[in-house]
């Protein structure tokens, strides 16, 4: 399915291929270790159930959420898959994960009965976990923890698999679990029995470079057109605020997309592209719609890419002073949304 016939706004193009492609990446990277899928917040915003259905064709053996709602939602749409809950559960939740089969990451004493629970330890992400592991009940089948700096600080990520491997060695029988995308990626010794991947599994990098460098495809494509052009004059303006003025006579066209779309207001700066070719934001961005600078006069309609056929979701996060998910994740509210096993031209 295209979605340009129905081009209005803007259209998100998911590509579950790149999905399945990304999956066998991490899991030839863990050499013998488990992929777990991460599909939280909506799978990052591009849809839990399609890219958790992918991820799984393309070796993941398990998919994460943060609530047990989502996994309750997941598991509607994907039976006999198995599905961790990272985040706390309380009182009626618990039941209503063990009904459906889920298993719990549980970072506090007493730990509840009747559901599978990974023990998360604390050891040195300050947040959620364990200061310390008595002997786990029969309900327990993992220990996980948390890395903090995989992707900017190898040596202190390697202090904390220390920390975790001294914790745990008396329960080899338990399956383990720390490591990250960009642990699995980079640090072989953080790997034990399964590794926890979300961001490379959306074709992101982890460390705001471009994915091609570890061999993954981005995921996500956004493209709008251009609702209306206009020739500035010189001392003319656009958008509120008259933060861009025209020092000389200025092309430029709008497109209908803005923050309350995830277009988000620092992305002023940054460039997409405008029939490929690469174009300037200017002024300040809308709640529905932003200007870009052209270079000569182009008509209506023409198509506008915001994300994907080469231009990376990690340049607006550098633009915006943020990373790559938070870029992803917001991306939602009015656009038509196709997902496909493979995006064409």
């Amino acid at each position: 399915m295209s979605g340009e016939a129905t081009l209005d706004r803007s259209v998100i193009e998911i590509d579950l291929e790149a999905v399945r492609q990304n999956a066998q990446v991490l899991v030839r990277a863990l050499q013998g270790s488990e992929l777990w899928a991460v599909v939280k917040a909506d799978g990052y915003g591009h849809g839990a159930a399609d890219v958790g259905r992918a991820a799984v064709e393309g070796g993941a053996r398990a998919l994460c959420v943060t609530t047990v709602e989502e996994g309750l939602s997941l598991r509607r749409e994907l039976r006999g898959i198995r599905i961790l809950v990272l985040g706390p559960a309380t009182g009626r939740s618990i039941a209503d994960a063990c009904d459906a089969d889920l298993e719990l990451a549980v970072a506090d004493y007493p730990v509840p009965d009747g559901v599978r629970v990974h023990l998360k330890l604390e050891t040195g992400m300050g947040r959620y976990g364990l200061g310390e592991l008595a002997p786990p009940p029969a309900n327990v089948v993992g220990l996980m923890s948390h890395l903090a700096t995989a992707a900017s600080n190898e040596d202190f990520a390697r202090r904390q698999i220390e920390r975790f491997v001294e914790a745990t060695a008396a329960y080899p029988q338990l399956t383990r679990h720390i490591a990250n995308s960009a642990a699995a990626l980079r640090l072989p010794e953080s790997r034990f029995d399964a590794a926890r991947c979300g961001i490379a599994l959306y074709g992101l990098s982890p460390f705001g470079t471009d994915p091609a460098d570890d061999g993954l495809q981005p995921v996500l494509r956004w493209r709008s057109r251009l609702a209306h052009v206009k020739r500035l004059e010189p001392g003319e303006s656009t958008g509120y605020g008259r933060s861009f003025v025209a020092a000389r006579p200025t092309w430029i066209g709008i497109v209908p997309v803005g923050y309350a779309d995830g277009f988000r207001r620092d992305f002023t700066g940054t460039e997409v592209l405008v029939d490929g070719e690469r174009r300037r934001v200017v002024g300040a961005v809308s709640m529905d719609s932003f200007a870009v600078e052209l270079d000569r006069e182009v008509p209506v309609d023409t198509r506008v890419t915001l994300i994907g056929d080469g231009l990376l979701a990690e340049e607006h996060a550098r633009a915006a002073g943020t990373i790559g998910y938070e870029i992803v994740t917001l991306v939602q509210s009015a656009p038509t949304r196709s997902r496909r096993t493979a995006v064409d031209g």
